[in-house]
């Protein structure tokens, strides 16, 4: 029997192969890249299965994706709530006050250079603390619930958002703000005009950036302290009960979360920045 799973990973992996050397061999199109990664996730999963199946691999190390699927259907109750309390609650609600605290940041550094000598540094110190160290300080100040968890997510993406928007506010060249003086254009004219859309690649790679730390930020602060809901508490939880099947639910809750958060993100980049040579072809 399990001779006849590890021929089935092996069969399974090279349709997996044929498939995507077929479409590799199609014209670009949006359906080609489309379904590439969907064939090559639905082989890895299908072979993810038999190997667990054919090697009796313990649910303890490794549970089968059809045991995790069974584990997230059973849960669907507890996996919405801790993506409530974790995603919308913290992750989300940090995300939005540290992007736009870190928008008028750099907006005020950018008119006032000395703040840029003085500000940048430090952000660059804080930048590179672990996030192990600051969250049990924010837990401590902001107490168990998901203000703690928002205010770790404000602090992780505050200053990758600020440094992306100061460079891009100074991506103009001498002969567009010679332009602009020309038209006897103010400061905010200026900035509204020129500046700010020019920075608008740079202002959307910070906050597509950021939306992978908020997960992250949120999910580890609930290690720290958390009320009885949570995915971060949840995993910890989980694990110290053995419960992977758990464990890898709401790591596909993250996943899938991250993903869409990145996606909504990238859509409005391409919807603002379609002037942009970045965006043309896709």
């Amino acid at each position: 029997m399990g001779a006849a799973w590890v021929i089935g990973a092996i069969f399974a992996w090279l349709v997996g192969w044929w498939i995507n050397v077929r479409l590799a061999r199609m014209p670009a199109s949006r359906g080609a890249a489309f379904a590439a990664p969907v064939v090559f996730g639905i082989t890895l999963l299908i072979i993810w299965e038999c190997v667990v199946r054919g090697f009796d691999i313990s649910p303890v190390l490794l549970p089968a994706p059809s045991v995790i699927v069974a584990r997230f259907a059973a849960s669907s109750d507890i996996l919405w709530q801790d993506f409530v309390q974790t995603v919308i609650k913290g992750a989300l609600t940090g995300y939005l006050i540290g992007c736009g605290a870190a928008l008028l940041t750099a907006v005020a550094v950018d008119r006032f250079p000395f703040l840029k000598r003085g500000l940048l540094p430090i952000g660059n110190f804080v930048a590179a603390l672990p996030i192990i160290g600051m969250a049990p300080i924010l837990v401590m100040w902001f107490g168990f619930d998901w203000q703690s968890k928002a205010a770790v997510v404000v602090v992780m993406v505050f200053f990758p958002m600020l440094v992306n928007t100061v460079q891009g506010l100074q991506d103009t060249t001498a002969m567009q703000r010679d332009l602009m003086q020309t038209y006897a254009s103010s400061y905010w004219q200026t900035l509204l005009k020129l500046r700010l859309p020019a920075a608008m690649p740079f202002i959307f790679n910070g906050l597509k950036i950021a939306t992978t730390l908020a997960l992250i930020g949120a999910i580890v602060a609930e290690f720290f302290g958390s009320p009885i809901k949570g995915m971060g508490f949840r995993i910890s939880t989980s694990v110290g009960q053995l419960a992977l099947d758990l464990v890898w639910a709401e790591i596909v809750v993250a996943a899938i979360a991250g993903s869409v958060f990145y996606g909504s993100v990238a859509l409005c980049e391409r919807a603002v920045t379609f002037w942009h040579p970045s965006q043309r072809g896709r």
